[in-house]
């Protein structure tokens, strides 16, 4: 059963990797802290980009698993990467995680890039908003 409408107005193109409107029917709504590449122990395992964005990621779907939920009500992310030019070099790499970790969906999103993160050596951290039915 599906909870959420995507909203996309009538005569725009289809985003590529994310959606421009989510519209959550009913549930209660989890609110994640940023997340950076780190794990449970907060150790970070990389300081590339790639690996870090896959954890990151693991780590938002953790959270909405905990809190009752699955990665498709996941209905708002936003990222903040200090590397533009590592980010672009890398997005192939980084959409093949995207769809190990969360398959076909894609949440309205918004990326961002900074000058730096707190928890060194982040180069991206992920926020997100989930809608979860019940």
């Amino acid at each position: 059963m599906n909870h959420h409408d995507i909203i996309l107005p009538d005569g725009w193109p289809q985003p590529k990797g994310y959606s421009n409107g989510i519209l959550a029917k009913k549930g209660r709504t989890l609110f994640l802290a940023g997340q950076v590449g780190w794990d449970e122990q907060e150790i970070f395992k990389s300081e590339e980009l790639a690996p870090q964005f896959k954890q990151a990621l693991k780590n938002i779907v953790a959270i909405v698993e905990k809190a009752g939920g699955k990665k498709e009500d996941l209905c708002k992310m936003t990222c903040f990467c200090k590397d533009r030019n590592q980010y672009l070099s890398a997005r192939k790499e980084l959409g093949a995680i995207w769809r190990e970790i969360m398959g076909n969906h894609y949440p309205c999103m918004s990326m961002i890039f900074v000058v730096d993160l707190l928890d060194h050596p982040a180069l991206i951290e992920i926020e997100a908003m989930a809608v979860i039915p019940g």
